[in-house]
């Protein structure tokens, strides 16, 4: 990039200046007027053009000096979400000031933890080493599963069950949306009280299915093998639910589909929850910690 300064303006571009009314600053050591990527010199033909690009960023300089100022944690000053990744103002306890942080991020950090896509082994191992994080942290207070999951694969799934039994800290479930096959599983393996549903839920269960190739005696094994994990779920299920294993092995022998009433009665969650409506004119809340 060619950078051209003059130490003082010439006399005939001073003169032609003088003669518009467009305002346009020497060009000196400390004033450099560039148009995209190219120097932007007083025409000898015409009056200099205002340069939008220096003065978009002197703005944005401006702005960001006066934020500097004063770091006091005000509510007020969160104005605009950055472009691009979603983000949301956050202010981390003991800390005094706001900050933006990535949105799944702040879930975690409030104990939120999101199922939300079929669930593989890199995403059950994301959920599990955030399990265990929050609950090194802090045991005595609730994480929340909200599940619209159309399920996953069967290892996976059962290693986010396992840890779910094995947490100090108690773990409610929310459906919003729907929950099938293996992330209902999940649903009904929260904590008692606190398996919820949203009125419009869609929930289903069927028997875990596999498949297998090779030799007669491998495929055999196979098929011993998931029948054996499918024992083991119904009678889990059974716990959870309180309906006889004969029932939900009756049940599930095909697919069974729930509404959000349905599966309150066969006892796969606890309570249907609406969202509370807020007021046009309800009081706003004082900004302390947490989400903004």
């Amino acid at each position: 990039m060619a950078v051209h300064l003059h130490s003082a303006p010439s006399s005939s571009s001073s003169c032609l200046h003088s003669r518009t009314r467009v305002s346009q600053p020497p060009l000196s050591c400390s004033t450099k007027l560039f148009s995209g990527l190219k120097l932007q010199s007083a025409s000898p033909f015409g009056a200099g053009k205002p340069n939008l690009t220096v003065e978009f960023f002197n703005k944005v300089h401006k702005s960001v000096q006066s934020r500097a100022i004063d770091c006091k944690p005000i509510r007020a000053r969160v104005r605009m979400m950055p472009i691009g990744t979603p983000r949301v103002p956050y202010r981390t306890p003991g800390e005094g000031t706001w900050q933006w942080v990535d949105l799944w991020n702040a879930l975690y950090r409030e104990r939120v933890i999101y199922i939300g896509q079929h669930i593989d082994e890199e995403f059950s191992n994301q959920l599990l080493a955030t399990m265990l994080y929050l609950d090194s942290i802090e045991n005595s207070k609730r994480m929340f599963f909200y599940i619209n999951s159309p399920g996953g694969d069967l290892t996976p799934s059962l290693a986010i069950y396992d840890t779910m039994q094995s947490l100090k800290s108690p773990v409610g479930t929310n459906c919003l949306g729907f929950a099938y096959n293996l992330a209902t599983f999940l649903l009904a393996a929260g904590e008692k009280g606190n398996r919820l549903a949203m009125p419009l839920s869609r929930i289903a269960l069927e028997s875990p299915a596999g498949a297998a190739r090779g030799q007669a005696d491998d495929i055999r094994n196979e098929a011993n093998e998931l029948l054996r994990i499918r024992d083991y779920l119904f009678s889990e299920l059974a716990s959870k639910t309180g309906q006889p294993i004969e029932k939900i092995t009756k049940d599930l022998s095909r697919m069974k589909r729930f509404n959000a009433q349905e599966a309150l009665e066969y006892g796969l969650i606890d309570r249907i929850v609406r969202p509370p409506r807020v007021k046009a004119d309800a009081p706003r809340k004082d900004a302390g910690s947490g989400l903004g």
